[in-house]
C-alpha cells in the first residue's frame, strides 16, 4: 500500500473536475493496492466496504448464478471507476471483479462515499455517467442477444472487447 502521485492520477475521469489541491486531498484518502493475476478484487455478495480505481492492469466481472453458472458479464479497464456497489443503494458487491492481469487499483472506504460526494460533486457525475454507460451496454447486449446471429454477436463481442482493451 503506497502513496500516489497526483500526475498518475490527473487525466483520468475522476479525477478531471478536479482542481490539482482537490486531487491531492482525494488522493490522501485512498490507498494502492496491488493485485496479482487471477486474485479476486472483491467477491460476489461481500460487503461493499470500498470503491476503487483502476490504474494499471484489467480486471474481469464475474457474476455467478444461483446454480452456480459463471459467466463474464463486463471487463474493467485501467482508469475506470469501479466497485461502486453504495452508487446504487447495494450493501453487498453484485459480480466478483478478478485480475485478468497483474492490476493496482485505488482503494477507498465505501464510508466515505457520501462525504466526498458532498466535497467532490465531480465524483457524482463521474459515477452517474458509469452507471449510464452500463445500462446502454446492459441493453445493446440484450438487443444482440434477441435479435442477432450468433456470428454478429461474436462479432459484436469482439469489437467491445478490442474497443475496451484498446
Amino acid at each position: 500500500m503506497a502513496s500516489v502521485d497526483r500526475s498518475l492520477v490527473a487525466a483520468l475521469p475522476m479525477f478531471a473536475g478536479l482542481t490539482p489541491v482537490e486531487q491531492e486531498e482525494l488522493l490522501r484518502e485512498a490507498r494502492s493496492v496491488r493485485y496479482p493475476k487471477d486474485t479476486a478484487v472483491f467477491d460476489q455478495g461481500a460487503d461493499a466496504d470500498r470503491f476503487f480505481v483502476l490504474l494499471h492492469g484489467h480486471l474481469r466481472v464475474e457474476k455467478t448464478s444461483p446454480q452456480g453458472q459463471q459467466t463474464v458479464v463486463r471487463y474493467v479497464s485501467a482508469g475506470e471507476l469501479f466497485g461502486v456497489a453504495q452508487a446504487m443503494n447495494l450493501k453487498h458487491y453484485p459480480a466478483t471483479a478478478v485480475a485478468a492481469v497483474d492490476s493496482i487499483a485505488l482503494v477507498w472506504p465505501s464510508s466515505s462515499w457520501s462525504r466526498l460526494l458532498a466535497r467532490f460533486p465531480s465524483l457524482a457525475s463521474s459515477a452517474l455517467q458509469i452507471v449510464g454507460s452500463r445500462l446502454q451496454d446492459t441493453q445493446a447486449r440484450i438487443m444482440e442477444i434477441s435479435n442477432e446471429q450468433v456470428e454478429q454477436r461474436v462479432a459484436h463481442v469482439l469489437l467491445r472487447l478490442a474497443k475496451q482493451g484498446g
